[in-house]
């Protein structure tokens, strides 16, 4: 179990690893340009934005800058990179807003302090019911939407319906030994609020108890979803569970699978947007966050947008219509997935070892 994991994930990063690494190989070389070092005084970047997020850097700058006339100056990367980087940059931040799909990581930053508080959006006002409650008393971060951060993908040559999995139980039968594939939740931003839910529920030992029957099925796990979609495709593993989007992708791209939304639901991973407490363009940041909360702009991400199969949280903006209409999001509690996000990732990092 282990050397497959560890063959599959390549390295596995504890949360502390995982920013040390980062920090000191400099800047990500990931960004969608080289990062170009904001200064508080300096008046060229006096109405540019900086934006560090894990996708829509392909539409939302141009979408911004038409509407608002304020350019972004998008830095992006995955979640680990994101976060990493701004753990590495704590005490001279280089970043005017975070946005991305990992809302533990994001309550972790505001109980250390780092972001803007008592502040409310005019379009928060028009968020759904379920996006409002996972908004925290200080206002300190905003939902635009959620997806599911995996549900049960099979290959129907390879699994037929009679065999294929109904629940995330039917993940530890016998039947699908070796041939089980998910996501880092180290790596990838939706892989920990995938996984956090399964302890939320279960309590720590439960969602140990859970993961490590499937360690011993051989489940492999790869670094991003983008691998899992490989690893399905090359024949490498025949289940998944995988992020929607890229669920949805393999439809799309005429792939031999069947997407399963169990009847408990899914793992939702949330998108947040938050504006760093220091930032020295608040009310732009301000502007950008109120921008996101917008239904016709959700409505364009769900149209155009790179991770467009979600849920978005303005009334009014609609998924779109070949995604499941029963499908369930069930959302782990923010403040307990962050509390605990160092010590289920360190578990998982330490399964690579044993």
């Amino acid at each position: 179990m282990g050397n497959k994991w560890m063959k599959k994930a390549g390295i596995a990063f504890s949360a502390l690893a995982l920013m040390t690494v980062t920090a000191c190989g400099g800047q990500s070389q990931t960004a969608a340009g080289e990062e170009q070092g904001k200064t508080n005084t300096s008046s060229a970047q006096a109405q540019e934005l900086t934006v560090y997020l894990n996708d829509f850097d392909a539409v939302i700058g141009d979408t911004f800058e038409k509407k608002t006339g304020i350019k972004l100056n998008i830095v992006s990367g995955n979640g680990a990179e994101i976060m990493s980087r701004i753990e590495a940059e704590k005490s001279n931040p280089q970043w005017d807003v975070v946005w991305i799909d990992a809302m533990p990581s994001i309550y972790g930053l505001d109980a250390n302090g780092q972001l803007l508080q008592g502040w409310t959006p005019d379009n928060a006002a028009g968020l759904k019911k379920a996006y409002k409650a996972v908004i925290p008393e200080d206002g300190a971060y905003y939902p635009t939407g959620a997806h599911a951060a995996g549900i049960i993908v099979y290959n129907k040559d390879k699994v037929s319906e009679e065999q294929a999995p109904k629940t995330w139980d039917d993940l530890k039968k016998d039947t699908y030994k070796g041939r089980i594939g998910m996501a880092d939740p180290a790596v990838a931003a939706p892989a920990y609020p995938f996984v956090s839910w399964f302890f939320n529920q279960q309590g720590m030992e439960g969602g140990q108890a859970y993961f490590d029957s499937l360690m011993k099925q051989g489940l492999h796990v790869y670094p991003k979803n983008p691998q899992v979609v490989q690893a399905m495709t090359s024949g490498e593993i025949d289940v998944a569970a995988l992020q929607e989007s890229n669920a949805y992708s393999m439809l799309a791209d005429g792939e031999p699978v069947k997407l399963v939304w169990p009847a408990e639901g899914a793992p939702a991973s949330v998108r947040v947007a938050a504006i760093q407490k220091d930032s020295d363009q608040i009310e732009a940041a301000k502007e950008f966050v109120n921008f996101l909360l917008d239904p016709q702009v959700q409505q364009q991400l769900v149209d155009e947008g790179d991770e467009s199969y979600f849920e978005p949280s303005a009334e009014g903006a609609k998924p779109k219509p070949e995604r499941d209409p029963n499908a369930k999001l069930n959302i782990a509690d923010a403040a307990w997935a962050s509390e605990h996000e160092a010590e289920i990732k360190q578990w998982f990092a330490d399964q690579s070892v044993q």
